[in-house]
């Protein structure tokens, strides 16, 4: 089963847009889907605000967790997650014509078709990284 496809099973089971996001991108992460599910809580709905898409919020925590940057000398690291984040975002704004919850919301772009899509172009991303 491919990310998508667990993305939308975590769905039907009712977790938010970043929880899926994340949670099926394990293959690539290292995290266990219930670690997955609880770090990535808070960021469904926009961080329960409206603001940045809890799917980009997802697939660029996956994008960390598979090329972590945590030490400060890494620069190659730093570039590499960077680089990673930028690539996903630009594509989901061209997309979509934003990254903003609220305003994919009210663009009438349901949760299901950008959960569907930011799972299958993060787990590319990460397959060609």
């Amino acid at each position: 089963m491919g990310a998508k496809e667990k993305a939308m099973a975590l769905r039907a089971q009712g977790f938010n847009c970043a929880q899926c996001v994340l949670g099926a991108l394990g293959d690539y992460t290292g995290l266990d889907e219930k670690t997955a599910l609880a770090i990535s809580a808070g960021f469904g709905g926009g961080a329960r605000c409206g603001e940045l898409c809890g799917t980009v919020s997802g697939a660029t925590m996956a994008f960390g967790m598979a090329h972590p940057w945590n030490d400060p000398e890494d620069a190659a690291a730093k570039a590499k997650v960077s680089k990673l984040t930028m690539v996903f975002a630009k594509e989901f704004g061209e997309t979509f014509g934003c990254m903003r919850c609220f305003d994919l919301k009210r663009g009438g772009h349901p949760c299901n078709e950008l959960i569907f899509w930011a799972a299958e172009h993060a787990e590319e991303v990460l397959k060609n990284n």
